[in-house]
């Protein structure tokens, strides 16, 4: 029987805090890495690789090991800067191989309920990249959530008398629905079908 000390306990209670792990999909996980030594090793080698070697990238605070990372250190179109909410949202843009200007990362949404308001975000970083100039769109590709479409109408009133262009991705992808999960057709779609705000 586990005791709340036991060091099995603990893993358990530290896989309970992933995102849709329960109690016992944790102590299924836990006893599948009980089984294979190796893969205990294997994991924990590779956490804490994660943990020395990720950190977000100073330009678009897109999560990276390279500062600035690959996007905006290699040869894309700087003129055209897509904001997403995080970094899991970024890479489902990446995926429809669409797009091909640079990107800006808010890491969160506006969410009054949760406390979250536009200073929580990274807007005045994106503020001070359209300021140093050269940038003619914003496309607004945050999440069709009621916190994303708060976002997006927020960025798009700011961003509205800075005088560039501003748009947002097409409705293709269902209302309610994250970027993150989306295929990546239906991203495609969405990021040429785009309208201005």
């Amino acid at each position: 029987m586990l005791t709340k000390a036991s060091s099995l306990s603990r893993l358990v209670g530290e896989l309970k805090k992933l995102p849709g792990v329960g109690e016992r999909t944790a102590l299924r996980l836990a006893f599948h890495l009980l089984k294979s030594p190796q893969n205990l090793t294997t994991l924990a080698e590779a956490l804490l690789e994660v943990r020395a070697k990720v950190r977000t990238c100073s330009t678009c605070f897109a999560i990276t090991e390279d500062d600035p990372c690959t996007i905006c250190s290699g040869r894309r179109d700087t003129g055209t800067i897509c904001v997403v909410e995080n970094s899991q949202d970024l890479m489902a843009l990446e995926r429809s191989n669409a797009y091909h200007g640079v990107y800006h990362v808010l890491e969160g949404a506006i969410s009054p309920l949760a406390g979250v308001g536009p200073d929580a975000l990274r807007i005045s970083e994106l503020l001070e990249r359209i300021h140093r100039g050269g940038v003619n769109e914003v496309v607004i590709a945050t999440n069709f959530s009621v916190e994303g479409e708060a976002t997006a109408l927020y960025l798009a009133k700011l961003l509205k008398s800075v005088n560039i262009k501003v748009s947002r991705l097409a409705h293709g992808i269902p209302l309610g629905s994250d970027i993150e999960f989306v295929d990546a057709a239906t991203v495609q779609w969405a990021l040429q079908g785009r309208n201005e705000l």
